[in-house]
């Protein structure tokens, strides 16, 4: 939980605020406490909004639709003021984790408690229905554990069955990973069974510690969702796997009531009590039920009354409030978070400014990481050396090991630090995912430059900068390179499942976008994960008159394509993903490696537009500058030409003023031009071609974006 701000009122409803729980676009949750001393999770709604009569109506909704619900295992609404002149919503307090947060910290459930749990939340949503309410956004998120057992919150997207919708036509509403396919498509109006089939997301969540259709991009998630099987292998328990592929039925009308899957779970929780939970969940929700108690009283003046001395600076409560924070959320595609628009970065020391950087400095992409690292740091070095610089810099580097908990404390650790300005990463997708909220709510600028996921299942991403093309992105250049050439018609494309989600989209992309912005065709074949014979598909490759090879998998699958095709009679243009581009693939390739070549966002070492650069690096480090290197030394640039433009005499920029500015910005680095459109992205399709001679990576120069 964070201090309360200067502009945060001290009192409202009759609930003294004690500190912010989150914020979202609409307003923000406060813990508050009332004269008798009750908690309370205290939504307060912003001023512009208030204003808004369509937004009064949306949010009366809210609180009706809240009130009408009558379970001890929904949380209890337990004041408003609709029509105040700043709306809120008062909900009974639970201090505990969300079931997202208890997964995370302590691992999947039992099957035991997995089945009590449940068992509970169907009586939870049994109640919302019996309202005639559809939750719309059962999650993990959604669900507080505390000493009295589970609480389902938020009803901030219910709506009655019969209702009008006031969402837009086609509109996803809820949680990617926890929709129901009927949500996922956006085209049918969801009734009851989407929240039992959200209901056994959230439950196969809870028993393998991973969503039942997987993570990454929104639309492959989408896709999977509505198209393919829930991975249910991690739940050794034949009765619980059963229920939950039964909730999990495509077909609505065939998955069970919430009233009757009440009846058919037979397990319980004895007497109200948690003894269901694994000890360590127990304990964490003992903790937090523990901090309560260093909560400050109730003053006997309001601090906010006529006449009344002005409220001292608040101290910051050691209340751990993630779960209730989740109070605060809303649905994806419909709410964005409010973020702090006045963290001016005022205690840098005057003169002397911060860049962040975050990477994997010891895990997996530790040599992007380091290369990462030490661009940001010549670009600082360059800046500091001029004779006319309005102020100096220095770099504070976290190692997150490209670890997703390592990641979201390495962002609260800059998040909180107001000497850093921006920050540049981190590495890779997963850590990406998992703190961009962290950032937004700091409105702290976070630039990567080797994110490359099409896009990332959050509220709001503002303060976020892909300073990368997508894997998607890159599948334009992929096309010109190996499609638009008059001896190819046909491309086959090779994707090897062990690639991952880059893998599958970059080849999922690239076959549809040939077939829909050319005269070539394709020819696609999928590969489980672990295929180590290729030499059928390679062979079905080309019988159906391939003329073009592309491969999107990993290093050790491509070494295998390219044996494989080594051993045939094909002598056409070779390509596989960037990511291919290692010490693994040269080796297990062998001679087989030479003459692939690779689309890739990073320029190379030898290129003219580098010359300086690189030589710096050599001077520095010993050594040339690795890929990412030069990318990260553009994105430093970018931000420092942004700072230097919004920097005042002795004082920092406005973080919001900076972001601003970076959004605005058009900048011409040595990797690339960077402009930003839609959502922060990176303009264009423009990459770097690089390609296997002599048994080594050469860079090849230059792609040009495509007109088309």
């Amino acid at each position: 939980m964070e201090e309360l701000r200067a502009s945060d009122p001290s009192w409202i409803g009759g609930h003294r605020l004690l500190g912010r729980l989150g914020a979202g676009g609409m307003g923000a949750v406060y813990l508050g406490r009332t004269a008798d001393g009750t908690l309370a999770a205290v939504k307060v709604i912003l001023p512009e909004h208030a204003g808004d009569a369509d937004f009064r109506v949306r949010f009366r909704r809210e609180a009706e639709a809240a009130r009408r619900v009558d379970s001890p295992w929904a949380v209890r609404i337990t004041g408003s003021g609709t029509e105040d002149e700043r709306p809120w919503l008062a909900a009974e307090f639970v201090p505990g984790p969300a079931l997202s947060e208890a997964v995370t910290r302590c691992g999947p459930l039992p099957a035991r408690s997995v089945r009590v749990l449940g068992r509970l939340l169907a009586r939870a949503l049994a109640s919302v229905h019996a309202a005639g309410l559809v939750h719309r956004d059962v999650k993990p998120g959604n669900v507080l554990l505390g000493a009295g057992g589970p609480r389902l919150i938020d009803f901030g997207v219910a709506r009655a069955t019969d209702a009008t919708a006031l969402t837009a036509t086609g509109l996803v509403v809820g949680t990617p990973g926890f929709l129901a396919p009927e949500q996922a498509t956006g085209g049918a109006v969801v009734g009851p069974a989407g929240d039992v089939f959200s209901l056994g997301c959230l439950l196969a969540y809870a028993a393998t510690g991973r969503l039942p259709f997987g993570s990454g991009a929104v639309d492959a998630l989408l896709y999977r969702t509505v198209h393919e099987p829930p991975d249910l292998g991690g739940v050794s328990d034949p009765e619980l796997r059963t229920l939950l592929g039964a909730m999990l039925d495509k077909d609505p009308a065939a998955r069970p009531t919430a009233a009757a899957l009440d009846g058919r779970i037979a397990e319980d929780a004895p007497n109200g009590s948690i003894d269901w939970l694994p000890g360590d969940v127990v304990r964490l929700i003992a903790d937090r039920a523990a901090t309560t108690l260093a909560l400050p009283g109730v003053d006997a003046t309001r601090a906010d009354e006529p006449g009344a001395p002005a409220p001292a600076r608040r101290r910051l409560l050691l209340l751990a409030g993630a779960g209730a924070a989740a109070v605060a959320g809303g649905a994806f595609a419909v709410r964005e978070w409010l973020r702090d628009d006045d963290i001016a970065g005022a205690g840098a020391e005057a003169g002397t400014w911060t860049i962040g950087v975050q990477a994997d400095l010891s895990g997996p992409r530790a040599a992007d990481g380091r290369a990462q690292e030490r661009g940001v740091r010549l670009a600082v070095d360059r800046f500091n050396s001029r004779t006319d610089k309005p102020f100096g810099l220095r770099v504070k580097v976290l190692d997150d090991g490209g670890e997703p908990a390592a990641a979201v404390r390495a962002a609260e650790r800059f998040a909180r630090d107001r000497d850093v300005l921006a920050v540049v990463g981190p590495t890779d997708d997963p850590a990406t995912t998992a703190v961009l909220g962290i950032y937004d709510e700091a409105m702290l600028p976070l630039v990567t430059v080797s994110s490359q996921q099409l896009s990332f299942a959050v509220r709001s991403m503002r303060s976020f900068f892909q300073a990368v093309p997508s894997d998607v992105a890159l599948a334009y250049p992929i096309r010109n390179r190996l499609v638009l050439r008059p001896d190819v018609q046909r491309l086959g494309v090779l994707v090897d499942r062990a690639g991952g989600q880059s893998a599958y989209l970059t080849g999922y992309f690239l076959n549809r976008i040939v077939v829909d912005s050319t005269d070539g065709t394709t020819y696609p074949r999928v590969v489980p994960a672990g295929t180590r014979d290729l030499a059928p598909v390679v062979a079905d490759l080309l019988a159906h008159h391939s003329d073009a090879f592309f491969h999107a998998g990993d290093q050790a699958g491509a070494a295998r394509a390219a044996r494989t095709l080594a051993a045939t009679s094909y002598k056409g243009p070779r390509m596989a993903m960037h990511s291919v581009m290692g010490a693994r693939f040269l080796k297990d390739a062998g001679d087989a490696a030479e003459s692939w070549e690779f689309v890739s966002p990073c320029i190379g070492v030898t290129a003219p537009a580098v010359k300086q650069f690189a030589a710096a690096h050599r001077k520095k480090y010993g050594a040339a500058p690795a890929l990412w290197a030069a990318e990260a030394y553009d994105a430093a640039g970018l931000v420092l030409a942004a700072l230097t433009a919004r920097a005042g005499k002795n004082r920092p920029p406005a973080r919001t003023d900076l972001i601003a500015k970076i959004a605005a910005s058009s900048y011409h680095g040595i990797s690339r031009d960077y402009t930003f459109g839609e959502g922060n992205r990176l303009k264009g399709q423009a990459a770097h071609l690089h390609g296997v001679r002599g048994g080594t990576f050469r860079y090849l120069g230059p792609l040009a974006a495509s007109k088309n």
